[in-house]
């Protein structure tokens, strides 16, 4: 006889003893990280990665539901009280949330709402806050009790902590409150104090909190309120109850007149939280957020979404872990674990030796990842990261991935130290590290081949001289060859040389030449980038070029007159003063010079009367109809603006020509104003000529 699934018996009763064995081992395994996130405070793997086994453990538990238990992990909430605090029993469960990771996955949420309560459904959109969630009880508008989540039915008394967080009001406001008022909410730790503390904590050679959202558990979780007080904590309420009821105590309709009725009684509750009746509109909600997510200060992993009428709530009702009216949209993890293969250094185009971790390739911020940072060697001692380590990478928007600190639990018994390397790894020259810095350097400037090429390809980036094709291979595939050793070889290039490289043709390296020619008409200021002097950036070479009218003047300068620029300060005055006495690079400059770059640039010079841009930071793409990208990127700095090759969120607005691509994007994404050119000249105070023909 075969059984209702259609195998024979001895196979159905083999896939559920694998599907056993594998759901006690997730069980197990969920049990033992809930134990370190929610008690220790101290995590052993990333929020997506948990979210990957509960996945798994609930897609098995689904397929085989006569192996589900009470005990579950899918069945309740995560959490357990610490024994240093009194329990307390919640008068309604703090539930969790169930998460979903797409628009598709969103879109079937919300179709099992309409079938169970119809088509007309509001919903309420929140941040979700990554902080630690609370219960505030107060009785005829005094605060007398406050409580964790715990397992959601019995959370730990925290009240003397929480006194201490100064958002959370002692008494209501107003005169007419309720006589008794649970008020569920997110404590958490602003960005800007978790990096100040963490810098202590660096200070005092402690270590420091992986994330906000443990540095924000840590500081509730103990038993002296003075260190609680100290830590900055903060605030958001997002509701009254957590259960599929309607709140008795404030009688409202709707979810968002209970987030009202909580503002005047002056409870916080996040600005951000929007209203919305239709999928479109919280997806519109969740890309914005997504997209703006390190806009605020304090971290959101994902968007809360809720429905607002109470009673479609009450119709909906909830599991015993979760409510089936409100749902966690989940960000892209920034956070993973990823196995170190090797410690190694690299040497930098000033020399600064860095230290960097290779992986085992994983997926993190929207990339997949092989290789992290490690700032210095004080930062490698002091987060103790070891060769065969479990660490976690964190990534977030575009910066560098840097690796956040060693899963202790997951090391390896008897794994040495760690030690930082006494030669350059380029050239061997032993480093040096002066007193009162953090870094150690390679002082072969000239000699070090690492930081020729690093030069070279800095040289050619598009935040200096923007030398299209220069990628790292052929700069390195020139300077092993002899052909290149400072920036000026590279305009005595020709195609001879270049059709000797490793897929090189005809045609590639006469592109290549044709870029390099092009790069002679960059302004006098990208060139002062690409000389690789310290702490020379762009800003501070626009800054140079605006007061000096070309290299002569600027070399003539004297420390006064550079320490005389607004927004130079002492050192690099010094810096620059400095390079400019060095006679090798005299020669370099006469080198460029003869090369036909422009080392003078009368129009960069200050200008005199209004400037109609000061304080804005300017990017240009794309072709524009009258303006070469150098005389939009001049009038732009006359009128005293900062222009930028990349897009971030402090751009002011983007001058936009014809193929604009990935720039424009990236304003669209980040919200960020888009202009043409005739809206910029008129923004300059001039009259926009006809387009070429």
């Amino acid at each position: 006889m075969m059984p209702e699934s259609g195998k024979p018996n001895s196979l159905a009763n083999r896939e559920r003893g694998l599907a056993r064995t594998r759901i006690e081992d997730l069980r197990s395994q969920i049990a033992s990280h809930d134990y370190c996130y929610y008690v220790l405070d101290r995590p052993t793997i990333s929020d997506a990665e948990y979210d990957g086994l509960m996945r798994e453990l609930r897609a098995l538990e689904q397929r085989f539901p006569e192996l589900v238990t009470p005990s579950s992990p899918t069945q309740r909430v995560g959490g357990k009280g610490s024994e240093l605090f009194a329990p307390v029993e919640h008068p309604s469960p703090m539930l969790s949330l169930d998460n979903v990771f797409s628009t598709e996955e969103l879109r079937a949420w919300l179709g099992r709402l309409q079938r169970a309560v119809g088509d007309s459904i509001d919903f309420v959109c929140e941040l979700k806050i990554d902080g630690l969630a609370v219960s505030l009880l107060y009785q005829n508008g005094v605060f007398v009790r406050g409580a964790t989540r715990g397992d959601g039915r019995v959370g730990e008394d925290i009240t003397a902590n929480l006194r201490t967080v100064r958002p959370i009001p002692a008494h209501l406001q107003g005169s007419q409150h309720p006589g008794m008022l649970e008020v569920r909410g997110e404590v958490y730790q602003p960005i800007s104090v978790f990096e100040r503390l963490n810098q202590d904590l660096i200070a005092k050679n402690q270590r420091p909190f992986a994330n906000p959202r443990n540095a924000a558990a840590g500081s509730l979780r103990q038993k002296d309120p003075a260190v609680t007080a100290a830590r900055g904590l903060s605030f958001w309420c997002y509701g009254t109850d957590a259960g599929a009821g309607r709140p008795v105590a404030t009688r409202a309709e709707r979810h968002s007149e209970d987030l009202e009725y909580l503002r005047s009684l002056g409870l916080p509750a996040n600005p951000n939280i929007e209203r919305a009746s239709t999928l479109e509109q919280v997806a519109s909600y969740c890309a914005k957020w997504q997209a703006h997510r390190h806009d605020v200060d304090y971290q959101i992993d994902g968007v809360v979404i809720k429905v607002d009428r109470y009673r479609q709530r009450e119709d909906l009702g909830a599991t015993s872990r979760a409510p089936r009216w409100a749902v966690a949209y989940k960000f892209p993890p920034e956070e993973r674990t990823a196995l170190v293969k090797r410690i190694a250094v690299h040497t930098g185009r000033t020399g600064r030796v860095t230290p960097y971790v290779e992986l085992e390739p994983v997926h993190v911020g929207g990339v997949t990842v092989t290789s992290a940072t490690l700032h210095n060697q004080d930062d490698l001692r002091r987060k103790d990261v070891r060769e065969g380590d479990t660490v976690i990478v964190h990534r977030a928007g575009d910066v560098i991935p840097e690796v956040v600190g060693p899963v202790l639990e997951k090391r390896p018994p008897g794994t040495p130290v760690w030690t930082f390397p006494t030669q350059c790894p380029a050239c061997a020259t032993p480093l040096v590290r002066k007193p009162g810095e953090a870094d150690w350097r390679c002082p072969n400037r000239k000699g070090c081949p690492s930081q020729t090429v690093e030069w070279l390809c800095h040289f050619g980036s598009p935040d200096a001289l923007d030398i299209e094709h220069l990628g790292y291979q052929t700069v390195t595939a020139l300077v092993e060859r002899g052909w290149l050793a400072d920036p000026a070889d590279l305009y005595a290039l020709d195609a001879t040389h270049l059709v000797q490289l490793p897929g090189f043709a005809e045609k590639s390296a006469q592109n290549l030449l044709d870029a390099i020619a092009a790069s002679k008409r960059r302004p006098f200021w990208r060139l002062l980038v690409g000389l690789n002097i310290q702490r020379v950036g762009a800003h501070v070479a626009q800054l140079l070029a605006q007061r000096f009218a070309s290299m002569d003047a600027l070399a003539a300068a004297n420390l006064d007159d550079l320490q005389a620029i607004e927004g130079v300060g002492p050192e690099i005055a010094r810096t620059v003063h400095q390079w400019f006495r060095d006679p090798e690079n005299g020669t370099l400059i006469n080198k460029l010079g003869q090369s036909g770059l422009r080392v003078k640039d009368e129009a960069a010079a200050a200008p005199v009367g209004p400037r109609p841009l000061d304080g804005k930071i300017v990017v240009i793409t794309g072709t524009l109809p009258t303006l070469s990208r150098e005389e939009a990127t001049a009038l732009a700095q006359q009128a005293g603006a900062r222009v930028t090759s990349s897009v971030s969120k402090k751009t002011s607005f983007v001058v936009v020509g014809q193929e604009a691509g990935s720039k424009l994007a990236k304003a669209q994404e980040l919200d960020i104003e888009s202009i043409d050119e005739a809206e910029f000249l008129r923004r300059l105070g001039r009259v926009a000529p006809r387009a070429r023909e």
